[in-house]
């Protein structure tokens, strides 16, 4: 493990100490604890939301290493008008890439950037529908960390909210426009289908997948992980908070990996004042 990864890491164990030792000056009641760990599990819900994802991914690499990356994803919702509104959502990837042979010190920096842009009309039911433009950019030109590339293509999600289920899908295409020559160009899938189970008011189970598919690849085109996670809804000083952790496992996964993971993750709610 890189120094960087154990700052990050020691960074996190701070967090969640600091956040238990301090509590919110305005606990919400249980029924707004209910609501907003409902909307939780809904990624284009009205609430501003900031996660700090922490992901540690096992044996990647010749030398069958971990992985970290650390994605930052804040969303924010913005009201168009009566019957629209418009979803903002970046994920922000800082990687710590292991060695790759021995003597390699490995790398660290941020991955590509994925910007997205969802149009939701607004619905009285539990079903919710959004699409729109999404666009990656790439933050790094080392080869172990980012495509070199930039592109764009469409994304979509929709799900259902009934009773204590909520389920669902999100996905995008995109396809890389401009960027480093040298550097493969991008032709990539992501579908992340989701099922979420609200146990109590404040503790959900969610069992979800994020796979990849690169079209361009001629072999290990497809990673397919299967993440279980559990969360609690609780406060991170004044604000309320998420707090996740799961695993995951790979059944399907490029020949060097990642075969499993370990997940944590905060995320810090500012819900929208109606």
């Amino acid at each position: 493990m890189t120094s960087a990864i154990r700052r990050i890491s020691i960074a996190l164990a701070i967090c969640l100490l600091t956040s238990a030792l301090v509590r919110a000056q305005d606990k919400p009641s249980d029924e707004e604890s209910e609501a907003l760990a409902k909307k939780l599990s809904n990624p284009i819900s009205d609430l501003v939301s900031v996660p700090f994802q922490f992901n540690w991914e096992q044996k990647v690499g010749p030398l069958e290493l971990s992985q970290f990356i650390l994605n930052v994803q804040p969303v924010i919702p913005f009201t168009l008008n009566p019957d629209w509104n418009l979803i903002l959502r970046v994920i922000v990837p800082f990687v710590g890439q292991p060695p790759f042979f021995p003597g390699d010190l490995g790398e660290f920096g941020i991955g590509d950037m994925t910007t997205s842009f969802f149009f939701s009309p607004h619905s009285k039911g539990g079903f919710t529908v959004g699409f729109g433009p999404a666009f990656v950019t790439t933050e790094s030109y080392e080869p172990t960390i980012g495509t070199g590339q930039y592109s764009v293509g469409p994304t979509a999600v929709a799900l259902n909210q009934s009773g204590k289920l909520t389920i669902g899908v999100l996905w995008n295409q995109v396809w890389s426009f401009a960027g480093d020559p040298r550097r493969r160009s991008v032709n990539q899938m992501f579908l992340q289908p989701f099922l979420a189970y609200q146990a109590t008011k404040t503790i959900t189970l969610t069992v979800q997948s994020e796979t990849t598919a690169d079209w361009h690849a001629t072999t290990d085109n497809w990673t397919v992980p299967i993440n279980f996670l559990i969360s609690k809804l609780s406060s991170f000083g004044v604000f309320p908070a998420s707090y996740q952790f799961g695993v995951g496992v790979y059944p399907v996964h490029p020949s060097l990996g990642p075969q499993w993971k370990i997940r944590a993750n905060i995320v810090i709610l500012l819900p929208r004042k109606k």
